[in-house]
């Protein structure tokens, strides 16, 4: 274990995988955390990415890198994909949990993996830091308690909304969450472009003509559509406005491509039972694994975004859609969203394995939250519980500085106040 890593809501997880199964993969984007998290959980280590000879090692015999104290811990294993069926073969020749940590920044193509590991190897995803893993949430409300029923706090955050508008441009990268938004954007400009230029490339046997440059339009298309549930075919024609279209057959491939290196990461759609007559929308909400990289892709800093509501609000739906993610993926849950052809909506659905489920609402502003409540109280109603039970909690997070329950059924919290 590493005397300085930053605890991270994943390292649960981490542990209760390493009791039951005998291979761990942890996949996210670069620059997550996995490196750090995998080493702090593991006997010994070996990086492909950094270590030549280990590497050339790997490419020889995938089995000369496997000796090592268990868990052996093998960074950006899928630079040699062979490591996949050595390292299922030994933890079925060992028959003990806990053998093997994998971390990877892109997913390989499914014949890689086409022996699955099932019952053998679990897949864990981690993201960026949420605040609370960065200190810049207080955790005083915690999402674990409000779906068992507890009832939310009054409590005070400390963000306000520059501080927000902050964090939205820094993200939750731990290499990073320290610098000024006007340091990060040079870095971040940059990871944009190495995906575009580099990541894709390397994962894109699927798209004969990939072309750095229209992944990049396609990127920054994404981002302008950010916490919308835009369809592919307007994204694709958003790009046309850069003089250089691209068609909704390569965006998609491009998409997918974007989902393997774990850049994007969408919302689907919850499916529930109303009274209405009305029909539940599918499309997914779009979004980043980080809202930092959809401000840099926008160009957008910290003082454009105050100028800006409606882009600051988007965002920050983002921002939160990333910690709910990380906070209820410990709990074993989902977050999805729901939107139906009257109107009537949920930022996010938050759904555990038990069958329990809460609505979320996210307003930038606190003094919408009174409006909010309402609305959700509304979509509530709406909704047939009578095969689902009705929410165990309704939330509404909002960009202000006050938490409290309100009278009208509903739990608010600043999200500089919401932990695990």
């Amino acid at each position: 274990m590493t005397s300085d890593y930053m605890p991270r809501v994943v390292d649960s997880e981490v542990e209760r995988a390493l009791r039951i199964v005998g291979g761990l993969v942890i996949e996210g984007a670069r620059g997550c955390g996995k490196t750090e998290t995998g080493r702090h959980h593991a006997g010994s280590v070996v990086r492909l990415d950094t270590d030549d000879e280990a590497f050339a090692s790997a490419r020889l015999d995938p089995g000369l890198v496997l000796g090592g104290d268990a868990p052996r811990f093998i960074d950006e294993w899928q630079m040699e994909p062979r490591l996949w069926n050595r390292v299922r073969q030994a933890v079925d020749d060992a028959r003990q949990p806990g053998r093997f940590i994998l971390a990877g920044s892109a997913t390989p193509a499914d014949d890689v993996t086409r022996h699955s590991g099932a019952g053998r190897i679990l897949r864990l995803r981690m993201r960026p830091m949420s605040l609370h893993e960065s200190g810049h949430s207080i955790g005083a409300v915690s999402l674990g308690s409000l779906l068992s029923g507890a009832p939310g706090s009054v409590c005070e955050s400390s963000l306000g909304l520059p501080e927000i508008a902050e964090r939205i441009c820094v993200g939750g990268w731990p290499g990073l969450i320290a610098h000024a938004p006007e340091d990060t954007f040079p870095i971040l400009d940059s990871y944009l472009a190495d995906v575009a230029r580099a990541e894709i490339a390397a994962f894109g046997e699927d798209v004969p003509r990939r072309d750095p440059t229209r992944v990049a339009l396609l990127i920054r298309a994404y981002a302008r559509h950010i916490s919308t549930p835009a369809t592919l075919a307007t994204i694709a024609r958003d790009t046309a406005e850069e003089g250089a279209p691209v068609d909704p057959a390569t965006a998609r491939a491009y998409l997918s491509l974007l989902e393997r290196v774990m850049v994007v990461e969408e919302q689907p759609a919850w499916g529930s039972h109303l009274r209405s007559r009305d029909t539940v929308r599918r499309a997914p909400v779009r979004h980043f694994v980080d809202p930092s990289l959809a401000a840099a892709a926008l160009g957008a800093g910290p003082t454009r975004l105050l100028r800006d509501p409606n882009t600051f609000g988007l965002l920050f739906e983002s921002l939160v859609i990333r910690d709910l993610r990380i906070y209820a993926q410990a709990l074993g849950g989902r977050v999805l969203h729901h939107r139906d052809s009257s109107g009537a909506e949920s930022d996010a659905v938050i759904v555990l394995p038990d069958g329990r489920w809460a609505l979320v609402e996210v307003k930038l502003a606190g003094a919408q939250a009174d409006a909010a409540v309402t609305s959700q109280a509304k979509l509530a109603a709406r909704i047939d519980s009578t095969r689902i039970g009705p929410p165990t909690a309704r939330i509404v997070v909002t960009g202000g500085q006050r938490g409290y329950p309100h009278p009208g059924g509903a739990t608010v919290v600043p999200l500089g106040c919401l932990g695990p």
